[in-house]
């Protein structure tokens, strides 16, 4: 796994929303920040507390004109029924081939309960007007990712 570090151009991405509309990160670049956050499965709990506070903190990260994309390797259709149940105010992409996350270098090896298999590895980028990575998060829980990322934002300016 080699995952992306601050100054690398972010990879330019086409993937399918919760509608199975076509999303291009290329549409975005110069215009928004974009904050990309990798989750493991939709409608987990850990997941659920993300997207939850991410959904709450929606006018906050307009104020930093900052679009949130959330990617996971999940079907748009299990997308779409977590951004209905929990009333999601924000994109969730679906990574099913998890080709946009090796190209992140979240995609590799984890351990759960003794047992080691390859998945996504919880990380969030935040790229730049100018389409680099500007700042990595991959420490912090996820009640607490929120905040983490509005800091981050007011530090930036």
């Amino acid at each position: 796994m080699n995952t992306l570090t601050v100054g690398d151009k972010a990879p330019l991405f086409s993937l399918l929303d919760e509608n199975e509309n076509t999303v291009n990160l290329n549409d975005f670049i110069g215009k928004k920040r974009v904050l990309v956050y990798f989750y493991p499965k939709a409608m987990t709990p850990g997941c659920t507390t993300q997207a939850q506070n991410l959904r709450d903190a929606k006018t906050a990260l307009d104020d930093h004109n900052t679009v949130v994309f959330g990617i996971s390797p999940d079907e748009p259709k299990r997308l779409a029924k977590f951004c209905q149940r929990d009333e999601l105010n924000f994109t969730l992409l679906s990574d099913v081939d998890h080709k946009v996350a090796d190209e992140f270098g979240v995609w590799g090896l984890k351990k759960f309960m003794g047992r080691e298999y390859d998945g996504i590895h919880r990380i969030s980028f935040l790229i730049g007007l100018d389409g680099n990575i500007e700042h990595v998060f991959n420490k912090f829980k996820t009640k607490d990712h929120h905040q983490v990322v509005l800091d981050v934002l007011a530090q930036l300016g």
